[in-house]
């Protein structure tokens, strides 16, 4: 895990930089902290992360955050982070986040990303080790590993404390929505639909 420990560290430095005004509403005080909250050093401190240094290759798609739920300094403070892991083959699902900009910085392997504008034009690029690419606040977009015998791994930047995270298959097909309702929106069968839901739902716990 050796690769990432410059890595990270640059990226962390570097995103901070274009987007601590990114997005959230200005504050009046230095810092937000609920009543009875010790503040010193361990405060503005997340430790949240150290598990990744030496760790080994994903087995499975991890997204690791820290926004303001897991580390509360970064409330008002309009950013927050989140290291990206793909094993290989794995893909992000399209999503937005409906708060804030991201700033995705891939410091291993290779991603194919893309995002979808108000105009429904798609933009995408494959990015090597050392790009950057920005999804524009409250736009659909994804990432890809289409390598099959290599992970990846990035860590993103967000405009916000609390950026959000809207999964359009889970939106669309792991909620209520009538299955009528989607088929006539789709232009298919219920009967598709219901495929559709049923593949993504989760397999039954093992006993």
């Amino acid at each position: 895990m050796a690769k990432y420990e410059f890595v990270v560290a640059l990226v962390l430095g570097l995103s901070l930089l274009g987007l601590t005004s990114a997005g959230d509403p200005d504050i009046l005080t230095d810092f937000v902290a609920l009543n009875g909250t010790i503040i010193d050093g361990n405060f503005f401190t997340f430790t949240g992360m150290r598990s990744l240094i030496k760790a080994g290759p994903p087995t499975a798609f991890t997204v690791t955050k820290a926004s303001a739920k897991e580390f509360p300094a970064l409330e008002g403070q309009s950013v927050s982070y989140a290291v990206l892991e793909f094993p290989a083959g794995a893909v992000n699902p399209p999503h937005t986040h409906p708060r804030g900009s991201e700033l995705l910085f891939l410091t291993y392997g290779t991603l194919q990303v893309g995002f979808v504008d108000t105009t429904n034009k798609l933009f995408t690029q494959t990015l090597q080790a050392g790009d950057m690419f920005i999804f524009p606040k409250g736009l659909v977009h994804f990432q890809f590993n289409s390598n099959q015998t290599d992970d990846a791994v990035a860590v993103s930047a967000f405009g916000s404390a609390s950026a959000g995270l809207v999964s359009v298959p889970v939106t669309v097909f792991e909620t209520n929505i009538d299955s009528g309702i989607l088929a006539k929106s789709f232009k298919t069968t219920v009967n598709t639909i219901q495929a559709l839901k049923a593949g993504l739902a989760p397999p039954p716990a093992s006993e």
